[in-house]
């Protein structure tokens, strides 16, 4: 479930709108967000203040985010979701905003408007569906991950940068012989303690690492075998 949350880079984002019709009546509202994904599995977002979604959250700030891992499967309701249930806050943290936009690097190009803000959603519940029959319910301390290590959260913008800068043939080569993707420039846009997160123009990419890692060296050592699986493979 994890890894089917941390793969993908967008997301249905649910909330309720505050009555505002002749009856005022609160209605559920659904909009497409890009998402990305922090260590702790936290949901981070950027969004206008003039949307309504963004208003909604003003006055509850309860959402749920469907991540749909159905694409291309030609019986859809056979293939994996899950909703993620949290309360949805304004954040601060320059880290998130640096790994948001590193996920989604044209979105650099709005950030810093007046009226647009990043978004933290703490999460407490989950429901993920399966496929056929394979439905239940996710508590806290199943869907959360381990505390993240330090030291690699730390690293983590550095070891990305090393990589664009100085390796950008061995992110090709997990891309291509081990994900089985097409293109080259592929770019890393983020590593956390049990995969690496790949783009390259519209298209994402989760590769998991060999082991789970704790810093940047065992992260090095890491990227460096998956270099040399990738070469074996060709």
């Amino acid at each position: 479930m994890r890894e089917l949350v941390r793969r993908l880079d967008r997301a249905a984002l649910a909330t309720l709108l505050p009555g505002s019709d002749e009856e005022n009546i609160s209605w559920p509202y659904a909009s497409l967000v890009l998402v990305a994904v922090d260590h702790d599995l936290s949901p981070l977002l950027l969004m206008s203040d003039l949307a309504l979604h963004s208003q909604a959250i003003k006055a509850d700030d309860k959402v749920s985010l469907l991540f749909d891992g159905t694409t291309g499967l030609d019986q859809p309701l056979t293939g994996p979701r899950v909703t993620l249930l949290g309360r949805a806050a304004p954040t601060d943290d320059p880290r998130a905003r640096q790994r948001f936009l590193a996920r989604h690097p044209d979105a650099a190009m709005y950030a810093g408007f007046g009226d647009f803000r990043f978004y933290r959603v703490a999460l407490k519940r989950a429901h993920l569906v399966g496929g056929f029959g394979k439905i239940r319910w996710i508590e806290p301390a199943e869907l959360l991950p381990p505390p993240p290590p330090a030291a690699l959260v730390e690293a983590e913008a550095g070891i990305v940068a090393h990589m664009n800068d100085d390796h950008a043939a061995a992110i090709d080569l997990y891309a291509t012989k081990l994900l089985g993707l097409a293109g080259t420039g592929w770019r890393m846009t983020g590593i956390d303690g049990d995969g690496i997160d790949l783009r390259h123009g519209g298209t994402v990419a989760r590769l998991a690492l060999p082991h789970p890692v704790d810093g940047p060296e065992a992260a090095r050592k890491a990227l460096i075998a998956l270099v040399a699986k990738a070469r074996a493979a060709i």
